[in-house]
């Protein structure tokens, strides 16, 4: 089994800054890929940016240059930092990642979700 524990959620007003921190741990011979979707009221899960096993990035368009994501790979946790946030980027944010375990086999996790809600 592997757990995804996610931080650093909160409320913020429009133009500020919030960093998200996902650690993983557990039975983890691999993680394939990790990042960001988000899901608002009403909406659908999507992603907001990701690390693939190749170490590229995805962003969603909406939030390029906006927001970067990086990672600690020695301690399997991945970082997003959102700047310029916007009424928009109101949110839970759940940390994803696809992991290949000791009997190598790759499943998805997902944590439990973090509150992102930019207001004034």
């Amino acid at each position: 089994q592997v757990q995804l524990v996610e931080s650093g959620g909160g409320l913020v007003q429009p133009g500020g800054s919030l960093r998200l921190a996902c650690a993983a741990s557990g039975s983890i011979f691999r993680i394939n890929a990790m990042g960001w979707f988000r899901q608002a009221p009403g909406q659908q899960r999507e992603l907001v940016a990701t690390f693939t096993r190749a170490g590229s990035t995805n962003y969603a368009d909406s939030v390029k240059g906006r927001f970067t994501i990086y990672r600690d790979n020695a301690e399997n946790t991945v970082y997003l930092q959102m700047n310029s946030l916007k009424a928009g980027d109101t949110a839970v944010y759940y940390c994803h990642a696809l992991v290949l375990d000791y009997k190598l086999i790759s499943r998805d996790y997902w944590g439990q979700g973090t509150q992102v809600t930019v207001s004034s």
